[in-house]
């Protein structure tokens, strides 16, 4: 008793100990998960993307990525792994916190970016090019630099004429450590400054931070058309004579300007009949003091308008290869030939014009346009359609014909018909003769003139001729191996480039007649059962007669089925079919024979049942072409009075009755021996 106390203290005792640890482990802090974090680039200005990349606990769970606590991505991790983007937000030069966190868990590690600060300096846009005297808005601008903070910028502009002007500007940060300043050239500029130069002004930032560039020119736009106006604008002295010249393609206009404040402004008109082209815009002074370099001298362009002009035939079809003539004021302006789309893409100033259309040196179209703008415009030629159909009429419906070739004159061209026996030509001059020469396979059947595609003298969108190809009798005569008429088989033919398909049955006589297209045809000769008996081709030019022999029709099979010493089996089930037939099936003469008859010759396969069996002896595949007597040899059966017995079994029998033949004789010869021995025996008694 005592004993066993004390086994039981002992007892709970260990279970208190176990209770006490889980519950300390219970208590312990989790293990912090292990997180990565991959940060590309580490270093940039404000607006770099980055890419961030690491690991999360929760194998697919949310994430988030804080720049400075800033939320700038977030998504849900695919196996563990993160791959967020974000671009760098507005913040001050220096180092900061990227942080990844595992939203589920808490869990997050950190990595780093560092913020530099980015300068520039920037024309700021104005609503017309620049000209001489303009002012240009010129600002400085600090991104991510340090937060309140007054930065000095030293701003150089480089004029043409290889002068420098300086402006200290003060840019006051943010407290995200962005600035902006502007200042306008050359008003707020060191003494001097000016725009008086034609070219390209340089503009630098504390020398090499930054730079940008300005363009001032003479003229308000690099492009005018006709009838514009072209605003010209150059500096020079108070009271300076100048001479302004406008020179391009057959064009040079001049005159002389001055002006008190020494800025000239002049208006110049392009004239209503400028050509296209390039002009040119140069300023010189011819009473001094300024001689300007460069000099004041800009190029502009009379570019024309796009306008595209469609040639159409009567039909409303677009016309490839017509020639455009353009004309103004009885000059031809351009020339141009129609795409493949029937489009002529011309360059036309602002004017009025006469476009001509000319089909193989003819006038077939005229269109007078007015152009001021980009235009799309549909010049209608006196061009025709012309349709031919090509018909047959087989007794008594007319069809039509496919694959006439029919070689067109003047154009010497051959087409042909297509599977509704239309061709259409289109787009033909109407007062032209044509000649059409009809044939199939090389066989003319037609010969046909058009004087003119007029309609009551006039032209038309369409016109329209039926051309008629010959009907032709074939005689088809179909028979038998034996030379017999084969009658009441279907005889089908086809017209080889696909005219319709005809068929009919042969009469008694074995005869069938067809009235068909002149072509060429492929005749083929049917069973009932849909087997093809045999075929040929016949070139049906002319009335024709053909005659088809069905050598594998009508074939008598004789299946003589024997046993392995060739000796014939009687009541063999013999099965003879032909794919896609009906299977025969005859029962074998006591010689081992079974014949069939009306067989169609070929491919067959025959087979052999013994008795109510499913399944073949035998089956073997024989071509056959004309009537026979096909031998079958069942190796595995011998005939024996009468029945059939399986050759192993008949082996078999033959070898016991050999043994037993063997055993008796050894037996009735051990037995004469003993009967001599003994006789033997006998005889020995008797001697003295």
């Amino acid at each position: 008793m005592k004993n066993r106390l004390k086994r039981i203290q002992q007892f709970a005792f260990l279970i208190l100990i176990l209770t006490a640890s889980l519950i300390s482990l219970s208590l312990l802090p989790r293990a912090a998960a292990v997180m990565t974090v991959s940060v590309v680039p580490s270093s940039g200005n404000v607006g770099t993307p980055v890419v961030v990349t690491g690991n999360v606990t929760i194998e697919v769970g949310t994430y988030e990525v804080r720049f400075d606590e800033q939320l700038v991505a977030n998504g849900t991790a695919a196996m563990n792994i993160v791959n967020a983007s974000f671009t760098v937000p507005q913040a001050v030069a220096g180092t900061h916190v990227i942080r990844l966190t595992d939203v589920t868990t808490g869990d997050n590690v950190t990595g780093t970016f560092d913020v530099a600060t980015s300068y520039s300096v920037d024309i700021q846009p104005t609503a017309k090019p620049l000209q001489e005297g303009d002012s240009a808005p010129i600002s400085v601008n600090i991104t991510g630099g340090e937060a309140n903070t007054t930065y000095i910028a030293n701003v150089t502009v480089q004029v043409p004429s290889n002068e420098s002007y300086l402006k200290i500007l003060d840019v006051v940060t943010s407290t995200f450590g962005n600035g902006t300043v502007t200042a306008d050239y050359p008003t707020d500029f060191s003494t001097g400054a000016n725009t008086r130069f034609v070219g390209d002004y340089v503009v630098l930032l504390n020398t090499t931070i930054s730079n940008n560039t300005f363009s001032v020119g003479l003229i308000n736009a690099t492009e005018y058309h006709r009838t514009q106006t072209v605003n010209i604008k150059a500096v020079y002295t108070a009271n300076e004579n100048v001479t302004l010249t406008v020179a391009g393609t057959d064009l040079h206009d001049s005159v002389n300007l001055t002006d008190p404040s020494g800025v000239i402004h002049y208006n110049w008109t392009v004239p209503a009949n400028a050509s296209m082209g390039t002009y040119r815009v140069n300023v010189v002074s011819v009473s001094g003091p300024t001689t300007k370099s460069p000099p004041d001298s800009q190029n502009f362009t009379v570019p024309g308008f796009d306008v595209n002009v469609t040639a159409k035939n009567l039909a409303g079809d677009s016309v490839p290869n017509v020639k455009i003539g353009t004309i103004e004021n009885g000059t031809i302006v351009s020339n141009t030939t129609t795409l493949s789309t029937g489009i002529a893409q011309l360059k036309l100033e602002v004017g009025n014009y006469t476009c001509e259309a000319y089909v193989k040196n003819e006038k077939v179209g005229l269109l007078d346009v007015a152009i001021n703008d980009t235009a799309s415009l549909d010049l209608v030629c006196n061009l025709t359609n012309l349709k031919i159909q090509v018909v047959s009429t087989v007794d008594g419906e007319e069809m039509n014909v496919p694959e006439a070739g029919v070689y067109l004159t003047p154009d010497n061209t051959t087409l042909r018909t297509d599977i509704n026996g239309t061709l259409i030509v289109h787009s033909l001059l109407p007062n032209v003769t044509y000649g059409l020469n009809v044939s199939r396979y090389g066989t003319s059947f037609n010969l046909t003139t058009i004087p003119a595609l007029l309609v009551n003298e006039m032209s038309v969108a369409w016109f329209n001729v039926t051309i008629a190809c010959p009907t032709l009798v074939l005689h088809v005569t179909t028979t038998k191996s034996d030379g017999q008429p084969l009658g009441n088989v279907l005889v089908r033919t086809q017209e080889m480039l696909g005219a319709p398909r005809y068929e009919g049955y042969t009469d008694a006589s074995g005869v069938v007649t067809f009235n068909s297209p002149l072509g060429r045809y492929t005749v083929d000769v049917f069973d009932n059962n849909g087997i093809i008996l045999n075929g040929t081709t016949v070139e049906l030019f002319q009335n024709q007669n053909v005659s088809i022999s069905c050598n594998l029709y009508g074939l008598t099979i004789t299946v003589k089925v024997v046993d392995y010493f060739g000796q014939g089996i009687a009541d063999m089930n013999v099965n003879l079919q032909k794919e896609g037939q009906q299977a025969m099936t005859e029962k074998t003469q006591s010689d081992g024979t079974a014949t069939f008859d009306n067989v169609v010759g070929g491919d067959l396969q025959i087979a052999l049942y013994l008795g109510d069996s499913a399944q073949p002896i035998v089956a073997q595949g024989f071509t056959v072409e004309n009537s026979t007597t096909i031998q079958l040899k069942i190796d595995k059966y011998v005939v024996l009075a009468g029945l059939l017995v399986e050759t192993s079994q008949l082996a078999t029998i033959i070898i016991i009755m050999l043994a037993l033949v063997l055993g008796l004789s050894i037996e009735i010869y051990r037995r004469r021996r003993s009967k001599t021995e003994k006789n033997g025996n006998k005889g020995s008694d008797k001697e003295p």
